[in-house]
Formats: C-alpha cells, structure tokens, sequence
C-alpha cells in the first residue's frame, strides 16, 4: 500500500504536534519523586521547618553569647587566683585560694558542656 506524499507530510506533522504536546505530561511522570506518594510537602510543613531552624539558630546564638560571658568570668576568676597565689608563701595558702580553684574548675565544666552543644 502506497501512501501519497501529503499523506506523509501530514501524518509526521500530526506525530511531531503529539510529541510536543505529550513530552511534558511523560517527561514529567518520568521525574524522580523526593517524598512519598500522597505526602507532598504542605506549607504548613515548610513553616515547621522554618520555625524549627530559627529557634536552634537563636538557641546556637544564645549559648554562644553565654559562652563568651563564662570564658570571660573564668578569665576573671584565674586572674585573682593568680593573684592570690602570689600574695601567699609556700607555707600557707588561704581557703579563698582554694575555694576559687573550684569555682574555676566548676564554671571550666559547664563552659566544656555548653561547647559540645545539646
């Protein structure tokens, strides 16, 4: 069976209309799907996500600045330690020496804790 040369003209006109109008549809049912069926990502997800992401920056921000302020106190702290400790001679080292050693000791833990996060 022969086919005249209009015929033909016509017919891959008509398939070239279809790929360009169907490519899309297929292409698209070809994508990888990142969630799974029926759990698209709603906008009230996407604000938890948000939300969620804000308070731990603010959280982050928050232990930073306590951070600062305890190393700034330790600082402080062994700085009259060390002062005291010159002030005393080899035979007698008072209880606020001691007792200063410990609040260093102390505050240095929670500085180490709050540096490895929650």
């Amino acid at each position: 069976m022969l086919y005249s040369s209009s015929f033909l003209h016509r017919l891959s006109a008509a398939c070239l209309a279809a790929v360009i109008v169907f490519a899309p549809a297929l292409l698209h049912g070809a994508q990888i799907q990142t969630h799974p069926p029926g759990q698209q990502d709603r906008p009230v997800d996407v604000w938890e996500e948000q939300q969620r992401k804000a308070m731990a920056k603010k959280a982050n921000e928050e232990r930073q600045q306590e951070i600062q302020k305890d190393t700034e106190k330790l600082l402080e702290l062994a700085t009259e330690l060390k002062h005291e400790v010159d002030k005393s001679s080899e035979n007698t080292l008072s209880l606020d020496v001691i007792k200063k050693a410990e609040q260093i000791e102390k505050l240095a833990k929670e500085v180490k804790d709050k540096m490895k996060g929650p």
